[in-house]
């Protein structure tokens, strides 16, 4: 059974009158991959500090195997591999220099590994950083986050600024991490990263979490569309608690994560005309709590 790595209780963080997170309860375990959607302001970024114990919460607590995230932080930190989604990286050096300055002070880095890294990212290693563009920094950020052993990432926009064949080489060594046993915790705004990458994802509006769901169950999940031009009969009893139902002007939509065949053999003795079926994509999910759309590809 996955032993639990991360554990949330009504984890909230105030500045003043705002809220930046509120009310979070979030279970991670052993060996997951989980994502975090929202827009920019939706708490992400504050759920990731709070978990690597930069901020106090307000109320409620974050736990990392067992212990308080911000009392016990310093060992914490040696659990966790942290990319922040604005890293500072040391101008006055060549690439180089910067991994092994790294790798000197954290224990569980590999620099044979990072130079590995540094390949698969197409990253040249005796560039200046002073001269390096804003991509080339974010896959010396990746060299060096990826390169820790520790049990823990956290990846905050782990893609940003990056080529899409680059962006395809970090979600790889994502998923290689998650075959090694470890935990990935990452935000983006590119649903179809988190869809491909993820097993669970998370999804936040305004502070608050307000989806919590697995990717295999998501891609369970159809929806249904048609002309209804009579009555629907009634829905069998193995079905009633797995149906989302909307009838409006003669149309007809169904949500359900149920057997297609059980539904629609339900569904063939009612009089519907213009049937469309389609799986439900994480984007669908995502417009249920945010009207406004983020691009795939910036």
């Amino acid at each position: 059974m996955s032993q639990i790595v991360l554990q949330t209780d009504s984890l909230t963080k105030r500045f003043g009158d705002f809220t930046a997170l509120s009310e979070c309860d979030v279970v991670v375990n052993e060996g997951e991959v989980v994502g975090l959607l929202g827009p920019n302001g939706s708490g992400k970024t504050t759920l990731l500090r709070l978990i690597l114990g930069f901020l106090n919460p307000t109320t409620g607590t974050a736990l990392v195997q067992g212990r308080d995230c911000y009392r016990d932080r310093v060992q914490i930190h040696r659990l966790i591999s942290y990319l922040p989604g604005d890293a500072r990286l040391f101008r006055t050096m060549r690439a180089r220099q910067v991994v092994k300055f790294f790798a000197e002070i954290r224990d569980d880095m590999d620099f044979e590994m990072a130079q590995d890294l540094a390949g698969r990212l197409e990253l040249d290693l005796n560039r200046w950083v002073t001269f390096m563009s804003t991509g080339m920094r974010q896959k010396l950020a990746l060299v060096v986050s990826l390169s820790s052993r520790a049990p823990i990432l956290l990846l905050d926009e782990p893609t940003a600024n990056l080529d899409p064949s680059v962006r395809g080489e970090v979600l790889n060594l994502v998923r290689q991490a998650r075959d090694e046993g470890r935990t990935v915790i990452f935000s983006s705004h590119v649903l179809s990263e988190i869809e491909e990458t993820c097993d669970r994802v998370l999804i936040l509006r305004q502070g608050r979490l307000v989806h919590d769901q697995s990717i295999t169950d998501l891609k369970r999940q159809h929806r249904i569309r048609a002309r209804l031009v009579g009555d629907l009969p009634e829905v069998p009893a193995e079905l009633r608690s797995k149906l989302s139902i909307i009838q409006q002007d003669g149309q007809l939509q169904i949500e359900t994560p149920a057997q297609l065949s059980l539904v629609m053999s339900w569904l063939s003795g009612a009089p519907l005309d213009d049937v469309y079926i389609q799986p439900v994509s994480l984007r669908a999910v995502y417009d249920r709590f945010h009207s406004e759309w983020v691009e795939d590809e910036k």
